[in-house]
């Protein structure tokens, strides 16, 4: 039986670990051509060759997602290698802060939160979308977060991912007409690689982690893995989804439905 991306090429940001690995090796097995992209080569090594070893097809580019010239040859790699993606999925993004209050966030930290988190996707569609169009059109996914839509993180990932959420809807009304549908996957709290370096920053810090607000805070009682993020990201790629777009998707297991605030516990 075909995968649910069977003929499909998709290029995945952050792919070296957590939702994005997860996502690429998902959307293999479903049949998709991948290009992983991530700066961390080891462990995007290591993603591809579990994609081989499993039987699917993938390609292994490291690059700075907030650089224009990577992106453009990010781009022109997948191309070349599997041909127009149909699917992007700008999953790359950072939280500089880790719960500091926005009077102590270094200038710095502010523009980096927005370079990866925002400036990123926005390049990649600008670039991708030419093509994609040519090509018949696609879907493009980007990873937000619950923090737009209630306080649980700092000032600087917070604003960067409403500004996530803002640019998805946009691009969504601007390309719609060139069959180009344009969502975003706002996770709540995820057991991922970057969010296990965080919880053990806070307990040396001697502040509540994810784990102990979700405890009080979320329906379901914990936290996610990244294949749950991932499935939600394979519907919105797959033509299942094919009349929805301009929307986040909030998968965070019942947080926002209760509220509540990450940073001061």
């Amino acid at each position: 039986m075909a995968g649910r991306l069977e003929g499909k090429t998709a290029i995945i940001t952050g792919a070296a670990g957590g939702i994005g690995q997860a996502s690429a090796i998902l959307f293999a097995n479903e049949g998709a051509k991948v290009a992983c992209v991530d700066l961390k080569q080891d462990l995007l090594e290591a993603t591809v060759e579990q994609i081989s070893a499993e039987g699917g097809h993938a390609l292994a580019i490291g690059a700075d997602v907030s650089n224009r010239e990577h992106v453009r040859a990010i781009i022109d790699q997948t191309i070349e290698a599997f041909g127009v993606p149909n699917i992007v999925f700008n999953n790359a993004g950072i939280n500089p802060d880790n719960r500091r209050p926005l009077t102590e966030i270094p200038e710095d930290d502010f523009d980096r939160a927005f370079a990866v988190n925002v400036k990123a996707p926005w390049m990649m569609i600008k670039y991708v979308a030419p093509h994609m169009a040519k090509a018949g059109g696609g879907s493009i996914i980007n990873t937000a977060s619950i923090s737009p839509f209630i306080v649980a993180s700092t000032a600087s990932y917070s604003a960067s991912k409403a500004g996530v959420v803002a640019l998805t809807k946009v691009a969504a009304v601007e390309l719609g007409h060139l069959n180009i549908r344009v969502n975003a996957l706002c996770p709540g709290a995820t057991m991922t690689p970057l969010a296990e370096e965080q919880r053990k920053e806070l307990k040396g810090r001697g502040l509540p982690t994810a784990d102990d607000i979700i405890d009080r805070l979320s329906v379901l009682g914990r936290t996610a893995v990244p294949i749950e993020q991932a499935r939600m990201a394979l519907w919105l790629a797959s033509d299942e989804s094919s009349f929805a777009t301009g929307s986040p998707f909030i998968v965070d297991g019942g947080w926002t439905c209760i509220g509540g605030s990450q940073v001061r516990a």
